[in-house]
């Protein structure tokens, strides 16, 4: 798998501007406004005191308490704005990102998609988003600060020339550090969300197995990895925090300490006479003015250790995309941030009735191992129930993952109403294909939730799905039925419950063609059989493609396909198989263990 290497941050934060131009547009206007009005203070500063060395008037001073006033409110209002539309700003920024990352996440191959635990891709979505829209959020004070500094730069030069080329001096200081710890900035950081991304994954990984770590008795030795893992943590959080805080540190008294030279240097000068003494005014304007110079300088040092920080998370973020070029993860997406809550379901239409699935050579293999499927050749007619066998590991799951386009098939084709698809991946779905895996997955949620997953669906399509599912009398010993909380995975459920729920949510998407993977394992003989009749009386028409190893389905079958060694050895029906075929007696009579096929690398 390729990956696309990022390119100069700079492109990333244009990329994210060019994605709201008019509110960022409009941000820039407000901070800009927001770091250039103290400047008026600073005026209205200065001539109050040179107005009471000279003797101030009534008039004069209300005049200056006006203008005070009128300033306040005036910030206020702009500092308002700016806050609700740069949060706005940010938000969105965030969400494209995440939105795009996930899209990402959904288009790759279910068994080929990401290397890295689940723990560790929520620490990119979380923290590297987050890390990449903090230098886009400073981008704004950059601008602001930058022309307040010039401003100001430019009302010290016209007071006193020499003081203020001193002034330049903290400028220089900061941007040189700034520059020359670049490097360091970026290996502590990448070290530092290493860390992160290792410690989160190995907690994904292992709440997800905790059953698992129990029954083996490895508490101890988790505890001892988490140990270990968060010390690396810790050793390469504290490398990156202080070096932030080094940093900030730096440019901050940097600034300070020039400043107070600066004062030093102008209070010589205060009262003095002729060109070289500068009034009480200048003075104050003086003292004033230097913050939003220097402001200016600490500000451009954070912004580059900022934008070195956001570089590691932007390549991290990349690499995610799975070999998708770097831009993607910008591109431009709705994000539906005023709707009632739901994602707006685009509706498919009624589609073309179903008059055969053709699959022709059809190979794929793991890279681990070499293991899979090779030049199988496979026929689902309307209203057919074929049902695919073989021992554990002869391919199954994966023939029927490189069907779905699950896995990215080596060579072959599959074909819809004689219509080869280009993405299989994309084209078989509801209403057109409905699966099931092996081991099929529920959310932390309602079982209402987990059998709808957001579509719209009647109480009568539930229902009817439930019915065909055989959960009616489950449904009617939970507490609270279609609203009880069923915790994460499926907890509260029984093995056969589970499947039989992830049944139902297939059943309810009215599909043309169900694949279902081993549905009936976790189900005893009886009711595998009402299953199966109650979804063919209730579905007339509809093709089923299953695998299984159980007596119920393959004397059901209308054809049956044997494999072996990720080939298909044998076709046929069941009564005619148990004659010519000896691998389909053997399964038939339950000579071999089928269980299921073997786990994702091996071959099944």
């Amino acid at each position: 798998m390729t990956t696309q290497r990022t390119p100069w941050f700079g492109r990333v934060l244009w990329e994210l501007i060019r994605r709201q131009p008019i509110r960022y547009a409009f941000a820039l206007f407000l901070w800009i406004a927001i770091w250039t009005m103290p400047i008026l203070v600073g005026l209205i500063i200065a001539r109050f005191f040179d107005l009471l060395v000279d003797g101030i008037e009534v008039d004069q001073l209300a005049w200056i308490i006006a203008a005070t006033f009128a300033y306040a409110l005036g910030r206020s209002v702009f500092i308002f704005l700016g806050m609700r539309n740069h949060g706005s700003l940010l938000f969105r920024a965030g969400a494209l990102m995440r939105r795009n990352l996930l899209e990402r996440v959904y288009e790759l191959p279910g068994a080929a998609g990401l290397d890295e635990a689940p723990g560790e891709v929520v620490s990119r979505f979380r923290d590297d988003v987050e890390h990449v829209v903090e230098p886009f959020d400073i981008s704004v004070d950059i601008f602001g600060a930058g022309i307040a500094g010039v401003i100001s730069f430019v009302i010290l030069w016209n007071i006193d020339p020499v003081i203020t080329l001193v002034v330049s001096i903290p400028v220089v200081v900061v941007g040189v550090v700034a520059n020359r710890t670049g490097a360091v900035v970026r290996r502590y950081r990448s070290d530092a969300r290493d860390a992160t991304e290792a410690i989160t994954g190995f907690l994904g990984e292992t709440f997800a197995a905790a059953q698992s770590v129990k029954v083996a008795g490895a508490e101890p030795h988790m505890l001892e990895r988490f140990k270990t893992l968060n010390d690396v943590r810790r050793t390469m959080m504290v490398k990156d925090r202080t070096l932030t805080a080094v940093l900030e540190a730096t440019f901050r008294n940097t600034v300070n300490i020039g400043t107070g030279l600066i004062l030093l240097l102008a209070a010589g000068r205060l009262g003095a006479t002729g060109s070289a003494g500068i009034s009480i005014g200048q003075f104050a304007l003086f003292v004033y003015l230097i913050a939003q110079v220097t402001d200016s300088a600490y500000f451009y040092g954070m912004f580059i250790a900022r934008a070195k920080q956001g570089s590691v998370s932007a390549e991290r973020l990349t690499r995610t995309l799975s070999g998708e070029p770097w831009d993607r993860i910008l591109s431009p997406s709705p994000l539906y941030l005023e709707t009632d809550g739901r994602t707006p379901i685009v509706p498919l239409g009624d589609p073309e009735p179903f008059t055969g699935l053709s699959v022709r050579g059809i190979t794929y293999r793991y890279p681990s191992s070499g293991f899979g499927v090779s030049d199988v050749d496979l026929e689902v007619g309307p209203g057919e129930f074929v049902v695919v066998t073989g021992k554990i590991g002869s391919g199954k799951t994966t023939l029927l993952r490189s069907v779905l386009g699950l896995l990215p098939a080596d060579s072959g084709s599959v074909a819809w109403n004689g219509v080869v698809l280009d993405d299989p991946s994309i084209a078989m779905t509801p209403p057109l294909v409905a699966y099931t895996p092996q081991v099929p997955r529920l959310f932390s949620m309602s079982l209402r939730n987990n059998l709808d997953l957001g579509a719209d669906l009647s109480s009568t399509q539930l229902n009817e799905s439930i019915h065909i599912a055989t959960m009616t009398r489950d449904l009617e010993t939970m507490p609270e039925g279609l609203e009880t909380l069923i915790g994460p995975r499926g907890v509260r459920l029984s093995g056969g419950q589970v499947q039989r729920s992830a049944s139902a949510r297939m059943f309810a998407r009215e599909a043309q063609l169900l694949v279902l993977d081993d549905v009936s394992s976790a189900l005893d003989i009886e009711t595998e059989r009402t299953l199966w009749s109650r979804l063919f009386d209730a579905r007339s028409g509809v093709a089923a493609l299953v695998v299984s190893h159980r007596h119920t389905a393959l004397a059901r079958a209308d054809r049956v396909v044997v494999m072996d060694a990720g080939r298909v050895v044998a076709v046929g029906k069941a009564v005619d198989l148990e004659r010519t075929s000896e691998m389909f007696r053997a399964i038939w009579e339950g000579a071999l263990g089928t269980n299921g096929d073997a786990t994702r690398g091996v071959s099944g």
